[in-house]
């Protein structure tokens, strides 16, 4: 399994994706699927009912959830959009998978894996185009990085068990990245000496023998082939994680500021709204008094 840079959605057990807790206009699961510049405004109202309600506790959880970058936004809106697409990114990912495996274990070819690479690509590349009309409806920047970022958040979910289970939940925060080759790694099919032993039994002399010898090297030519592309991939790979990595820690740093920065800003909006409660009352009881001191 690869290694993932990004954050996902909360603990399931807090709020189920498909059950999350209801109070008021939305539930939490709503807060994902609205139109990005909303979530900010209905988390504060949903924490608020809640801290009304006495739910002071849940009423810290809804607060401390993090708005999605405006890429994991568009994944969460695909999940609930285009139900068809996701299925075949996962079928897709599903078949990438097993075919490198093959490839490892010494079963497939390089032709099968290319068009399992070839399948899933698609499939990313449909739901990104879909990612995009999203976007664009909602004036977000349609740059290249963001629908890159769109694309690899896809790609985790069709190769990574752990990126798949937040995608399909939709409340996604963060974009995700998948680091290696999915169940390449994780099939590799035993020691070289133990794969040779699983080798087609010596050919018989005459034509039939060379034509078995033939083929018999044409697929360890085109296994050789599939295995220096795939570790070439992986080699590539891992240096982009690495710059990722780098990025997301910056990132990541900033967002926690930023949220201290928030949290306190809320507490203080709270305070100075029951300071003006207060006054206001005040005022009703001082003019109250005036009236009657001049009737």
């Amino acid at each position: 399994m690869g290694t993932l840079a990004g954050a996902g959605s909360p603990n399931g057990e807090i709020f189920g994706v498909r059950g999350g807790w209801h109070h008021g206009r939305v539930d939490v699961d709503d807060l994902y699927g609205l139109p990005l510049d909303r979530f900010v405004p209905e988390r504060t109202a949903l924490a608020r009912e809640l801290r009304k309600a006495g739910e002071r506790e849940r009423a810290g959880e809804v607060a401390a959830l993090k708005k999605p970058s405006v890429a994991a936004w568009a994944v969460n809106q695909l999940v609930r959009t285009q139900r068809r697409g996701l299925a075949e990114l996962l079928e897709a990912g599903d078949g990438l998978r097993a075919a490198q495996g093959d490839v490892l274990a010494g079963r497939g070819d390089a032709q099968s894996l290319r068009a399992a690479v070839e399948r899933e690509r698609l499939a990313v590349d449909a739901l990104t185009d879909a990612a995009r009309g999203l976007l664009g409806s909602e004036g977000q920047e349609l740059s290249d990085t963001m629908l890159e970022r769109v694309s690899d958040t896809l790609h985790a979910a069709a190769l990574d068990d752990d990126a798949r289970g937040q995608v399909s939940g939709g409340r996604v925060e963060r974009e995700l990245r998948h680091v290696g080759l999915g169940g390449l790694g994780a099939s590799g099919g035993g020691s070289p000496a133990s794969r040779a032993g699983k080798r087609p039994a010596p050919p018989k002399p005459g034509s039939d023998g060379k034509k078995q010898r033939a083929d018999r090297e044409r697929q360890e030519r085109e296994r050789a082939q599939a295995r220096t592309e795939a570790r070439a991939t992986e080699r590539e790979a891992r240096r982009r994680a690495e710059r990722a990595e780098r990025a997301a820690k910056l990132a990541l740093e900033r967002r926690d500021k930023a949220a201290a920065a928030l949290t306190d800003a809320e507490s203080e909006l709270e305070a100075a709204q029951a300071a003006v409660s207060d006054a206001q009352a005040q005022l009703r009881d001082a003019e109250a008094a005036v009236r009657e001191a001049s009737g």
